[in-house]
């Protein structure tokens, strides 16, 4: 236990990513961020505008995309700003408002990929039942129920950290507000949070990933030639799911550490960023369909 005296914080500071290339790293992931919504945006607006993208494995990369965009929201543009003032300041409400974002967005993402490999599964396996299978009101309750997981994930997490006292440095070792960088400011034990990361977080994620694992054994098993149109999907599930272990399924002593920011990095931005280009721009339907959609604008255009 430290003797540090337990204080009432009103703010953290981020002490984000390198001071000494934040012009270059400010226009680096302005880029990155404007290619991610132009990214994710245009997978939404042609699934919307072309009937021939009407189905469920596009409904839940629309799905998928939406939440990208929210994803990747809640921690670059507060990056940004950083990058450009001396004030790196985030007020204590603030702080636990994006944290819950974060881990709602993320929860979410784990089970809308796991959705998404129950979907290819019964696609391939389950050809001639799949639109009885997957109608339109399966697919909506699967996406409600991967929010809720999401939600309540999130809510547990937020609730169980910010009613820990905090004292001595202010300072987040991040460029957002994270579980493991707030748990480092504890003046108390926290062997009881990192049970309920280890318990509920650990759970949830990895009971997503036995149930993806599951749906591409039996692809495999099934059809192997077809394992191959899932490549997409598993680079997304590899990425993701490998930086979260690191970030949160370790002791508090690892904690808060300078390669973690590089770790926070791949799931909040790099994750976001990769999805138009390795589920869209590698599909030839999606890429007929985005075409016949600027072929109606320039029409309408020149009418």
């Amino acid at each position: 236990m430290s003797n540090t005296t337990e204080t009432i914080i009103s703010d953290f500071t981020l002490v984000g990513l390198s001071a000494k290339w934040e012009i270059f790293l400010f226009i680096v992931f302005f880029l990155l961020y404007i290619i991610t919504l132009i990214g994710n945006a245009s997978i939404i607006l042609a699934y919307i505008f072309s009937p021939n993208l009407q189905n469920p494995m596009y409904f839940f990369l629309t799905n998928f995309s939406f939440l990208e965009i929210f994803y990747i929201s809640t921690t670059a543009p507060r990056m940004l700003a950083d990058f450009l003032s001396k004030n790196k300041t985030i007020s204590f409400y603030g702080c636990a408002a994006q944290l819950y974002c974060v881990l709602l967005l993320a929860g979410t993402e784990f089970y809308i990929l796991a959705t998404m490999a129950y979907d290819r599964y019964n696609a391939i396996c389950h050809p001639l039942l799949y639109t009885v299978i997957m109608n339109k009101m399966a697919c909506i309750q699967l996406v409600a129920g991967s929010w809720t997981i999401g939600a309540t994930n999130a809510l547990i997490h937020t609730t169980f950290t910010f009613t820990l006292p905090f004292c001595g440095s202010h300072k987040l070792n991040s460029f957002f507000c994270d579980v493991p960088v707030l748990l480092k400011l504890a003046c108390k034990d926290t062997w009881l949070n990192e049970l309920i990361v280890f318990i509920f977080g650990g759970g949830m994620t990895v009971g997503s990933l036995i149930f993806t694992i599951i749906s591409y054994v039996k692809i495999i098993s099934t059809m192997k030639k077809a394992f191959s149109t899932c490549t997409s999907h598993l680079i997304v599930v590899t990425i993701f799911y490998g930086s979260v272990f690191f970030m949160y399924l370790r002791p508090k002593s690892s904690y808060g550490k300078d390669e973690d920011k590089l770790v926070g990095i791949m799931y909040t931005i790099v994750t976001p960023l990769l999805n138009p280009f390795i589920y869209s721009l590698r599909n030839k339907e999606f890429k007929i369909a985005v075409k016949k959609i600027l072929k109606r604008i320039v029409v309408t255009l020149n009418h």
